[in-house]
């Protein structure tokens, strides 16, 4: 399950819907949601792949995402981000492909450390520098 930042006990006592009433997704709360997970996604592993972004032309909606990524392998996916986690639903940037059964994965770096061997070396050189820096810092 993926962790989000909403919280139903957080909505305001005072609204006059009941807690589970198809009017609580006016409170704005939710919407974002989706949307604000996916933004954090992109700004934790941009650094590691060509390009990545939140797709402007495929819908964001409370409960799903989607997001396009070009690995350094120059490999092109439309990723979906839901409850569930991502799984890629396209070899191309803001397309679905519905006949694609895709596993999901729990994280963005699983799900790139199975598509892009370039990610995996970036991001693990990355963790080494920062182990490095540690390190130096307990040094001195």
């Amino acid at each position: 399950r993926m962790e989000t930042d909403y919280n139903p006990m957080e909505l305001p006592n005072n609204t006059g819907f009941e807690e589970d009433s198809d009017y609580r997704d006016f409170e704005g709360t939710d919407v974002k949601d989706m949307r604000l997970e996916a933004e954090a996604v992109v700004n934790d592993v941009l650094f590691a792949v060509s390009n990545m972004f939140v797709s402007k032309t495929l819908p964001c909606a409370e409960d799903v995402a989607y997001i396009n990524v070009e690995t350094r392998e120059r490999n092109r996916y439309c990723l979906e981000l839901t409850e569930a986690g991502l799984r890629v639903v396209a070899y191309d940037f803001d397309q679905t492909d519905d006949r694609l059964q895709t596993p999901y994965h729990e994280t963005v770096y699983s799900l790139l450390d199975s598509l892009s061997p370039a990610y995996r070396e970036v991001f693990g050189n990355a963790i080494l520098q920062r182990l490095e820096a540690l390190k130096k810092e307990t040094q001195s």
